[in-house]
C-alpha cells in the first residue's frame, strides 16, 4: 500500500491517502500541544510510542469484538486504517476526579467515582470543544439515539477491558477521550488512538502521573513518563506472546 496526498493534519497527526480505497494511513508527530492548542512544544519521540501503543491496545479490544479502524502497522511512526466519517465527538469516561471534572465539580483529583462516567465534548476547535449532552448532540444532528446508545456501550465495554491491561501493569486508569467513526456501511468503529496523550495514567503506588499532564503541568520528566507506561505494556505484550 503507497502513501499519496496529504488529507489532513492536525496537531498530532497527518492523514494521507492510499492507492486503494477506503484505506488511509496515520503519521503520528512529536508535536504536543494543550489548552486547545495555545500551549505548544515537542515530546521526544512521542509519534512512535502513541502509535505503537494505540496499535496494540486496538488489537487487544478487537479481541472483545471491539472494532476499531486498525488495519497493520507500517513503521514505528505510520499505521493503515479504516477510512471513515469522524462522528464530531469527544467522549470522554472517568473513573476517577482529575483536570476538569475536579475543577468543575470541586472535586479533590483522586476521588474515586462510584460509578464511570461519560461526557461529551463537541469537536470544534474555534468554541474550544464545549461539553455538549445527549439532547444537544441528536438537535444538532451529530448522532442519532441509537448511535449514541451504542457508541456509550463500546466507551464502557472499551474502559472495562483497557482497565484490566493496565492493573496488570500497575497503572491506574483515570480517565481517557476517545473518538468513533463510521464506516461506509453505517458500521460505527473506534478510531483516533489511546495514548498518554488521550489517557491519564498514574502509577497506582506513588501515583505519579504518566501522561500529557506532565506537559500541560510543567511538571517536567515528560518523556520518561511516556516511556514508561509503553515500556511496562511492551513487558505486558511479551507475557501474551
Amino acid at each position: 500500500m503507497k502513501k499519496s496526498d496529504l488529507l489532513y493534519e492536525g496537531k498530532a497527526k497527518k492523514v494521507f491517502k492510499t492507492n486503494e480505497e477506503g484505506y488511509l494511513i496515520v503519521s503520528y508527530k512529536d508535536d504536543a500541544t494543550a489548552f486547545n492548542g495555545v500551549k505548544k512544544g515537542s515530546i521526544r519521540n512521542k509519534g512512535a510510542i502513541n502509535n505503537k501503543m494505540s496499535n496494540f491496545l486496538m488489537k487487544i479490544l478487537a479481541k472483545s469484538d471491539i472494532e476499531t479502524h486498525y488495519v497493520e502497522e507500517l513503521n514505528d511512526r505510520e499505521t493503515v486504517v479504516k477510512e471513515c466519517e469522524i462522528i464530531p465527538l469527544e467522549v470522554i469516561v472517568r473513573n476517577v476526579a482529575a483536570g476538569s471534572l475536579s475543577k468543575r465539580l470541586g472535586l479533590a483529583e483522586g476521588v474515586r467515582l462510584s460509578m464511570p462516567v461519560i461526557e461529551y465534548c463537541y469537536k470544534d476547535d474555534e468554541l474550544g470543544d464545549p461539553m455538549v449532552n445527549r439532547y444537544h448532540i441528536q438537535a444538532m444532528n451529530i448522532a442519532t439515539i441509537e448511535e449514541l446508545e451504542l457508541i456509550e456501550y463500546l466507551a464502557f465495554k472499551i474502559n472495562d477491558n483497557l482497565q484490566q491491561v493496565f492493573n496488570r501493569i500497575d497503572i491506574e486508569l483515570i480517565d481517557f477521550k476517545i473518538e468513533f467513526g463510521k464506516l461506509k456501511n453505517g458500521n460505527v468503529i473506534l478510531a483516533d488512538e489511546i495514548s498518554p496523550d488521550t489517557c491519564r495514567f498514574w502509577d497506582k503506588h506513588t501515583r505519579m502521573k504518566l501522561d500529557k499532564d506532565r506537559f500541560r503541568r510543567d511538571l517536567g520528566q515528560v518523556e520518561e513518563a511516556y516511556e514508561e507506561v509503553y515500556g511496562r505494556l511492551l513487558k505486558y505484550q511479551e507475557e501474551l506472546a
